[in-house]
């Protein structure tokens, strides 16, 4: 159990860690509210054992940001039956069952006494990560993602690990850094990145893509990133028993010597340490002692975008950024990274030379488009990948072709999900036409679904209106313009949730 003697936990250790990054004038504008922990949770998963487990967080919290330089030597006896039970509550209850078979009502049945025996087992080193369920789910562009599907056990303690080392790591990442971190969400890093553009002296963007990321983690390296932070060899075998699990596909056991499970509850949190160390930390440095002009930067786990105001800087930079990647295992996609021209003098420049319009980028599902408002100002377009959009359109007509003789009512509240959905991502300021196409293609996909039910009959498009008024959800913007959020966000005027 948790105890309050703090001062005598054998906790800290000082060591140096191979890179000291500081903030520079640039972080401003990318922004980095305060490590906000764990503090914001749904009150639906709230337990009683949360007070128990956030004071111990705190403790840990606080020590990591005393020092940058210590390590931790007393943290796995942080995971205990409260942090269990915490973290099971946090898991989804539909998830799929992994290769145990064991879904979260089961395992709920008799919870106590499964967090009692799993917390033993935990503790004295008996504890055995079970392989990952390969499944694999399209992607937009017609590929197979793999996922890992963990079992139950091993996501609650691995869900419980996380909470560990975010109280430790939160503190170290930087504030271009906004992929799976607490308080943080994409629409903060695309927020980011537009006032970064506007603000700021960008002429020029780097688009990079690391190539095949997930699966691609020198095991080595990442478990000499955790040592320079964590000096608790129990929690690191911990980790260690996760890397080396395995994969089952098929029937057959495949060992994975690099990379970690896409789909598994620590596998982001992961990736950020290792592209902290490999990216983060040397980018911070190389704007700070290398680049000539201004540089900004933003990152969501292995999506990263660069802007840059001279060219040279550009092309340096992702030179260097090759050899750097390399160095650590990792490559840089050579058909995916460019630098293309956008920002303030892009449009201009780009006629002079007749060239036509600025280019444009992808970045967390949108298309970024570099234009002017009727009255002659600069904006930065945000619209809905395309294909993303019909790969969403087929996935629906599908659906509704499998639902075609369910009820209206079923059929209707299936639909109004999958708006309001699309609505929650994409409705941002400029994007309203693909909200309107959105939901005019479902509705039309409707209309045919329920037409098909009856050779003869008389669902008129007058009707058919009436029915979409009555379940789906009209196209709305429900984001605020970019430089609003971020100054709300970044000025204290409201916590960064």
């Amino acid at each position: 159990m948790m105890h309050g003697r703090w001062k005598s936990d054998p906790l800290i250790v000082p060591v140096k860690p191979p890179n000291k990054a500081a903030f520079s004038a640039a972080e401003a504008v990318e922004g980095r509210g305060g490590a906000k922990g764990n503090a914001v949770l749904s009150s639906t998963h709230q337990t009683q054992s949360w007070a128990s487990v956030s004071q111990a967080m705190d403790r840990i919290r606080g020590a990591a940001r005393r020092d940058k330089k210590i390590r931790l030597t007393a943290l796995l006896h942080h995971v205990n039956v409260d942090l269990l039970r915490f973290a099971f509550h946090q898991l989804k209850r539909k998830a799929a069952p992994g290769v145990d078979g064991i879904t979260w009502h089961e395992y709920e049945a008799d919870l106590e006494a499964n967090l009692a025996d799993l917390h033993g087992r935990v503790q004295r080193g008996a504890y055995r990560a079970k392989p990952s369920r390969r499944q694999y789910i399209p992607k937009p562009d017609g590929r197979q993602r793999p996922l890992g599907i963990a079992a139950l056990e091993d996501k609650i303690v691995q869900r419980a690990v996380v909470e560990v080392l975010n109280a430790i790591y939160e503190t170290d990442f930087l504030g271009f850094s906004y992929g799976f971190r607490p308080g943080r969400s994409q629409h903060q890093a695309l927020d980011a990145l537009v006032v970064g553009i506007n603000r700021r002296k960008v002429n020029w963007i780097l688009d990079a893509d690391i190539r095949a990321f997930f699966d691609s983690m020198s095991h080595t390296w990442l478990m000499r990133f955790l040592e320079h932070r964590i000096g608790d060899r129990r929690m690191l075998r911990l980790i260690g028993k996760w890397l080396k699990a395995g994969v089952l596909e098929e029937g057959r056991l495949l060992t994975v010597e690099r990379g970690t499970p896409q789909g598994a509850v620590i596998s982001p949190l992961l990736a950020n340490i290792y592209l902290h160390y490999v990216y983060d930390l040397w980018v911070q440095r190389w704007r700070q002692r290398s680049a000539q002009g201004d540089v900004i930067v933003v990152r969501y786990a292995d999506d990263v975008v660069v802007g840059f105001q001279y060219l040279a800087d550009a092309h340096r930079f992702l030179a260097e950024l090759k050899q750097r990647l390399e160095a650590f295992a990792l490559e840089v996609h050579p058909d995916k990274t460019r630098i293309i021209e956008f920002g303030r003098f892009a449009h201009e420049n780009r006629q002079a030379r007749g060239q036509g319009k600025p280019e444009t980028f992808a970045f967390l599902g949108f298309t970024h488009i570099f234009g002017r408002t009727r009255e002659g100002r600069r904006l930065i377009r945000r619209h809905t990948i395309r294909e993303r959009l019909n790969a969403k359109l087929r996935q629906v007509k599908a659906n509704l072709y499998r639902m075609r003789h369910l009820p209206i009512p079923e059929q209707g509240r299936y639909l109004r999900l999958v708006l309001n959905g699309f609505y929650n991502y994409y409705a941002v300021p400029t994007n309203f036409r693909a909200l309107n196409a959105f939901y005019y293609h479902v509705l039309c996909h409707w209309l045919r679904c329920l037409r098909r039910r009856s050779q003869r009959h008389k669902l008129t498009w007058r009707k058919m209106m009436r029915i979409a008024e009555r379940w789906l959800p009209s196209p709305k913007l429900r984001h605020p313009y970019p430089d609003w959020r971020f100054d709300v966000m970044t000025r204290g005027g409201s916590p960064v949730r």
